[in-house]
């Protein structure tokens, strides 16, 4: 592994801020001092975020990878390291599409009885969007999956 995975510092915060807002996943609540980075001899390349909740529910959120590192398993070991020091339940929401790579770390999509109320009304947002978008001929479709406390 020609990178290493290590806690963000705050001159890290513009990189993962252009980072995330690159790959065109939400570019809200960003603090620096939550991420996990793979770093390439002083380059920021992937990024990583538990994101806590005012429900008390912690998201895994925020993954992302520069285009010319992804497919090379950067992702993958930011989603280990950080999972390794979570023992309680981990949320995410994400496409369908992937739905299998996040089932390898051992998430699950969840039933709206399931989810703690940030995700429910999260949730509820994203159904009616889905459906909106259905009506002019659009498909998109997001999960809530979770990892129980290990």
């Amino acid at each position: 592994m020609p990178y290493a995975i290590r806690r963000a510092v705050q001159a890290d915060q513009a990189s993962i801020t252009s980072i995330v807002r690159s790959a065109g996943i939400n570019p809200f609540d960003l603090q620096w001092e939550r991420f996990l980075v793979a770093d390439d001899g002083g380059r920021v390349i992937g990024v990583v975020q538990i994101k806590p909740h005012g429900d008390g529910s912690r998201e895994l959120a925020s993954l992302a990878v520069v285009p010319e590192h992804q497919d090379q398993g950067v992702g993958s070991a930011l989603v280990g390291a950080n999972l390794a020091s979570e023992t309680g339940p981990v949320y995410l929401t994400c496409a369908d599409r992937l739905e299998g790579y996040y089932v390898r770390f051992g998430f699950r999509c969840l039933e709206p009885a399931e989810m703690p109320p940030y995700f429910r009304r999260l949730s509820r947002l994203t159904r009616a969007i889905s459906f909106v978008l259905r009506v002019f001929g659009r498909r998109w479709c997001i999960l809530v999956m979770a990892r129980p406390g290990m």
